[in-house]
């Protein structure tokens, strides 16, 4: 079994065990690993541009607000936008701060036709540690994958 296959697989039995009607849940290392080896996969991040300016972004990302920032509400033309950026037929991971958001993204994704839809678990930022701060529970920055800030 390939690499890709195998974290395919590990992502679809996460998904069946927390009961996910997407396609699976990926760690940020398995994000990182398939977006850059899956031929097609796209990286959708979903956090806020004020995440995005002042928190840090995902070199090569499609970034897409879901919800808007201030007042965090929904962004209407998520899934048209997504369709205008990303193929139906491309397999689609998203992520944001800690995996909600992007859970959110990963359902409305497969409900706008796309097969193959997948949360990145943790997000960009992680949990929070002991003393209430990010970055350094999980997620995509703790586990040292290509992040900017700027």
């Amino acid at each position: 079994m390939s690499e890709t296959s195998s974290i395919l697989a590990a992502a679809q039995e996460r998904a069946q065990q927390i009961g996910l009607p997407y396609s699976g849940a990926l760690l940020p290392q398995e994000a990182w690993q398939l977006w850059k080896s899956k031929p097609g996969a796209q990286l959708v991040d979903v956090r806020t541009r004020a995440e995005w300016d002042w928190v840090g972004r995902i070199p090569g990302t499609i970034e897409i607000e879901l919800l808007s920032y201030p007042g965090n509400r929904p962004n209407p033309a998520f899934a048209d936008e997504l369709r205008q950026k990303v193929a139906t037929d491309a397999p689609v991971l998203f992520i944001c701060r800690s995996g909600g958001r992007s859970h959110n993204a990963a359902m409305i994704a497969m409900q706008a036709g796309y097969a193959e839809s997948y949360n990145v678990l943790e997000g960009f930022e992680g949990d929070r540690d002991a003393q209430g701060h990010r970055n350094m529970v999980g997620g995509w920055r703790a586990a040292g994958l290509p992040w900017t800030q700027g």
